[in-house]
């Protein structure tokens, strides 16, 4: 589960390349394949890193591992400059757009890939939605939103990648320190997973965060969450939809998801009372009854006016042009806990609709 805030910068450089002069391209792609071509080349083996050996050896101690096994997994481990950059923090410069950030996801192609994966497993689908709750769109969502249903699930070693994080963490990173202790944590289950399934660690790869599989689940994730949804004795997020499937229904499930409600409600703003700054406050978490949501200027109508339960006034900014906004429910905030992006949410959200339409456009 990537940063938007960092893919977005990333695709927004891409499409300067695209519209730029001709010649003006050529000299930034060589530029920018020269140094994409150094940053690849993976750094040394943490064998000679004196405070990843402690860490192995503390590490192996408190959860009763073979001291050398864990030694050998992390001494092994490569450090990956490319890694470290995708996690520097974007220029100040930035500018969120939902527009585009939405048309990098819901496009043909994860359509008609979301339509496939829905009818070739619609018996699964509604068997996690009976028992999870969670509807089957918003399981094709995010599988959709996360790999493109398995097409792209991450080509780096997950060993490399946990521990370049955790070890390498971008000190200009604003919360580097956090972020750090945070990948020595998943580093830490990662091994321990594979250690109980008498797996080599070396061998799986997945995100530059380290996330795995089609639902791209973070090793603690991977433990907390993932089921045998198909009954075969073992959890595969690779290449068994039924895992996958019924682990991002449970994921959602632990994480509060309220069966049969909505995720949003259209808005509007009566800017004679209009509140904003009190509206925005609590960002993107449900605080609001109905009462007090429209007493400070917002407007719902229908079915909005009958929520049960607290709702957040969601911004999702579109570069130069006026944002926009919808009422966000507690079903809007768990799809957040994913990735804590209400941009993402709501790609998950129209993707998952898109697909559904589609399906429904060739099922009898």
């Amino acid at each position: 589960m990537s940063p938007y805030s960092f893919k977005f910068a990333i695709f927004l450089i891409a499409t300067f390349v695209m519209t730029a002069g001709a010649s003006d391209a050529k000299t930034l792609k060589n530029r920018k394949t020269s140094t994409a071509q150094a940053r690849a080349t993976p750094g040394p083996a943490y064998s000679t890193r004196a405070e990843a050996m402690h860490f192995a050896d503390d590490l192996a101690s408190r959860r009763d591992l073979d001291p050398q096994w864990v030694r050998d997994a992390i001494g092994q481990s490569r450090y990956l400059p490319t890694v470290a950059l995708l996690m520097q923090p974007p220029a100040k410069t930035f500018v969120k757009n939902w527009r585009v950030y939405r048309s990098r996801f819901i496009d043909p192609v994860r359509i008609e890939a979301g339509a496939r994966f829905w009818l070739a497993n619609q018996a699964t689908l509604e068997r996690a939605e009976k028992e999870y709750g969670v509807p089957a769109e918003i399981i094709v969502g995010i599988i959709g939103v996360e790999t493109i249903y398995g097409r792209d699930t991450g080509s780096f070693r997950v060993m490399d990648a946990l521990t370049t994080l955790a070890f390498d963490f971008p000190a200009s990173h604003p919360r580097a320190a956090e972020r750090s202790e945070f990948f020595k944590g998943e580093l830490e289950q990662f091994l321990t997973l594979q250690s109980r399934l008498d797996a080599d660690p070396m061998t799986p790869r997945g995100s530059y965060a380290g996330a795995m599989g089609m639902p791209q689940f973070m090793p603690s994730s991977r433990i907390k969450y993932a089921v045998d949804f198909d009954g075969d004795g073992k959890v595969d997020l690779w290449d068994s939809p039924a895992d996958v499937i019924g682990s991002v229904a449970s994921y959602f499930k632990a994480f509060n998801w309220q069966p049969g409600m909505p995720t949003h409600y259209p808005v509007s703003f009566d800017t004679s009372r209009l509140d904003m700054d009190a509206l925005m406050a609590p960002d993107i978490l449900p605080t609001f009854s109905v009462a007090s949501f429209t007493a400070k200027g917002a407007v719902l109508e229908g079915p909005a006016l009958q929520h049960q339960g607290p709702l957040a006034l969601v911004e999702l900014l579109n570069g130069p042009d006026a944002p926009s906004y919808v009422a966000g429910t507690e079903n809007f905030y768990a799809i957040t806990r994913y990735n804590w992006s209400s941009y993402y949410a709501m790609a998950v959200i129209e993707l998952g609709r898109e697909v559904a339409t589609r399906v429904r456009s060739v099922t009898p």
